[in-house]
């Protein structure tokens, strides 16, 4: 065997990531408002590039077919993003509450020990024996501070179990009767749905337990819920489409939608030789990254209309009405790469007349049917069983084969039993088992 060195000669074309490449694509998948924070990070760094917010002149027209125009549109409604005054928290109101009873100094030590125990839901976090502890005081003295502490309005506030917080409730609405203290003793055969155990252990009739039922659950299992549950801010949508005398209309949110100042004046300013250097490298970036946000607006707004050109169904007859789509084919009607619309879809929020979706939730796969013009769509199969569980007999619930079957006799979409599980789960639906024994303990 004989080794040499040798020379060889090649081309070879390869895809550099570069570190403009990356924000670019990052920019592609920001919704307005995380674009508006990055842009803000930029202008911090970079001399020659502030946020500007775009004025109200409409967008340049994109020519797409089937009615589905990009235009101009007024702007986000300002006042739905506005939160409603949340109230004071959870523990501030036991805690003003509290300040009302005219404790001593020390009870008031006490009592601040058991607001500190206090969970979200209203209950105590933490034993009476321990509370008693920390604040060195016999248990017994902690547990007459309770009892005035448990008269705290809402009914339940300081409960030390689930059967207590409802005991509290039902004693303050008059409901508290013999029977109804010994349903509340056996709360785990009620959770079992065991109703003649129960009319058994609390000396009733089945008509008598039911109407019991009834009054449980009309009372709050969780009374500090309500104090912390402030409205999550609902956060504005990026495209926003409307119905104009010639078809469907698509535009950006201009109300939200921030764009890039390049600042190319104040480098002109700078007379240092040795700046020049620096300004021009940039100013570059502050034009690359001017053009790039123009590029993703573009994109969005082209992947927004051929979205809303296919899913016309949807906008005008609802979920039942949607329609199969894969990137793909979104990808080849625009001319982009798929992980490109992929991308766009990712943190969009599109507003239509049936509300407010995420973009991606348009994608969904077709399912087999005996209409091959008119596919049926994951969505839209979903929706159907949705309707189908809230219209169905309590008593006698449709199990998953009998939901397949009328969606198959009705629809003529083909669904396998264990599809229908999967998008019932989705849902968040219980079983039938499970919903015909709820049927059973509401009576």
């Amino acid at each position: 065997m004989q080794l040499f060195n040798a020379q060889i000669v090649g081309q070879r074309q390869s895809l550099v990531v570069t570190a403009q490449l990356q924000q670019a694509i990052q920019l592609l998948q920001m919704g307005n408002s995380d674009l508006q924070s990055f842009i803000e990070g930029q202008a911090e760094e970079n001399p020659f590039l502030e946020l500007g917010l775009p004025k109200s002149t409409a967008p340049r027209d994109l020519a797409l077919p089937s009615q589905a125009r990009v235009t101009g549109d007024d702007d986000w409604d300002r006042i739905g993003q506005l939160a409603a005054d949340p109230g004071p928290s959870l523990y501030a109101h036991a805690a003003a509450e509290v300040a009302r009873l005219g404790l001593s100094p020390a009870d008031q030590r006490l009592a601040a020990l058991f607001l500190d125990a206090l969970e979200p839901s209203g209950w105590l976090g933490q034993s009476v024996a321990q509370i008693a502890e920390r604040g060195g005081v016999d248990e017994e003295h902690a547990l007459h501070l309770l009892t005035r502490l448990q008269r705290i309005e809402p009914a339940g506030l300081f409960a030390r179990n689930l059967a207590e917080c409802l005991r509290l409730q039902a004693a303050e609405q008059g409901l508290l009767t013999p029977a109804f203290a010994r349903l509340l003793d056996h709360l785990p055969m009620l959770a079992a749905a065991d109703l003649r155990g129960l009319t058994r252990v609390c000396g009733v009739g089945m008509d008598e337990l039911k109407a019991m039922l009834r009054q449980i659950r009309s009372l709050n299992p969780k009374p500090g819920a309500g104090f912390d549950a402030a409205p999550s801010p609902q956060r504005p949508p990026d495209l926003i489409v409307t119905r104009g005398a010639d078809g469907w209309r698509v535009d950006l949110n201009r109300s939200t939608l921030p764009t890039v100042v390049v600042r190319a004046d104040a480098a002109r300013e700078v007379k240092s030789p040795q700046a020049n250097a620096y300004v021009a490298e940039r100013l570059a970036v502050a034009r690359w990254l001017s053009r790039a946000v123009e590029h993703r607006n573009q994109t969005t707004l082209k992947v927004g209309a051929e979205v809303v050109r296919r899913q016309a169904d949807f906008l005008q007859g609802g979920l039942s009405k949607m329609r199969p789509m894969i990137l793909r084919e979104v990808a080849e009607a625009i001319g982009v790469h798929e992980s490109t619309v992929s991308r766009v879809c990712t943190g969009i929020l599109i507003a239509t007349p049936q509300g407010t979706f995420p973009l991606k939730s348009f994608f969904s796969a077709a399912l087999g049917s005996d209409n091959a013009d008119a596919p049926g769509s994951a969505s839209a199969v979903r929706h159907r069983i949705q309707k189908l569980v809230a219209a169905e007999n309590p008593d006698d619930p449709l199990s998953d084969d009998s939901i397949a079957r009328i969606i198959k006799d009705q629809d003529g979409i083909t669904l396998a039993r264990r599809t229908v599980a999967k998008y019932r789960d989705q849902l968040r639906i219980a079983s039938s088992v499970e919903r015909r024994r709820r049927a059973v303990m509401n009576g």
